[in-house]
């Protein structure tokens, strides 16, 4: 089911290989997702599959591709809307859709459930089916708490998977979130470890020291690699030449640009294309 509130859009599908077709996972390709998937499914994320151990969250961004990868799946469910449903109200930066599950290019942001957090989630979507059903004045009020309900409730959970739950590490999550956001925004035109230094006033020493304390890979391992994957999704997804693909990532020397993704991606652009 989908609602549309003038042009606020929020909806929910069964997320099986059964039921979805491309069409329809096409039709909300732009829109912001949660995604529950019971244990023992297994699901693709871009060009990565994971087998999920236990019932699980995924936070996703618009143009990220998935697909359920399992012809015996249990079922999951995707909850999906557009930035005028929920984002173009001033939420508390922690449940933005800019927060941490939706600015995170250190991980896919899964949020493992123990037993009680998964029956809390799967009675919050519940909630959201039943909703859906409605008709009045307080329909789209009343999805949009459920929904902040769930980001709010992940939040903290991921938070204390990750030891960030208390006050005095609050500054942690926040330079983790900055961090992100700003190699999202501007991985295109910004490639070194110096230009997100600038941008953060500090010294590229210091950012590679504050990014060693949250994560495995260096500043600069975490540039190349969401380059990498935009490159992948292009060559995969489009018909776009890889010269154009070079120059749409700011890479004047298109032959540059071919080593550079042979080198991290440890197939040559061409071939990978071949691949789909």
């Amino acid at each position: 089911m989908i609602k549309e509130f003038s042009y606020k859009q929020f909806g929910n599908l069964e997320f099986t290989q059964s039921s979805l077709d491309e069409h329809k996972l096409l039709s909300v390709h732009d829109h912001i997702k949660i995604l529950f998937i019971p244990e023992g499914n297994k699901v693709r994320v871009d060009f990565q599959e994971f087998v999920i151990a236990t019932d699980s969250l995924l936070f996703i961004n618009p143009k990220v591709v998935i697909k359920p990868n399992d012809a015996e799946e249990t079922g999951g469910t995707l909850l999906h809307f557009n930035k005028d449903f929920y984002c173009i109200e001033i939420h508390d930066q922690e449940v933005a859709c800019d927060g941490i599950l939706y600015n995170n290019v250190f991980e896919v942001p899964f949020i493992e459930l123990d037993e009680n957090q998964s029956a809390d989630i799967q009675k919050i979507i519940r909630d959201i089916q039943l909703e859906m059903q409605n008709e009045d004045a307080s329909t789209e009020e009343m999805l949009r708490i459920l929904l902040k309900l769930i980001i709010l409730k992940s939040t903290r959970i991921w938070k204390q998977q990750h030891q960030l739950s208390q006050q005095e590490q609050q500054t942690d999550v926040q330079f983790l979130r900055k961090f992100s956001k700003l190699v999202e925004q501007h991985y295109k035109t910004h490639h070194t470890v110096a230009d997100y230094a600038d941008m953060l006033f500090l010294t590229p020493k210091n950012l590679s020291k504050k990014i060693g304390l949250l994560s495995k890979d260096t500043p600069n391992d975490i540039i190349k690699n969401r380059i990498i994957l935009e490159s992948k999704r292009l060559l995969a997804h489009t018909t776009i030449t890889v010269k154009e693909i070079a120059y749409s990532l700011n890479y004047q020397d298109d032959a540059y640009f071919v080593r550079f993704f042979t080198k991290n991606a440890g197939i040559s652009p061409l071939s990978f294309r071949k691949q789909f």
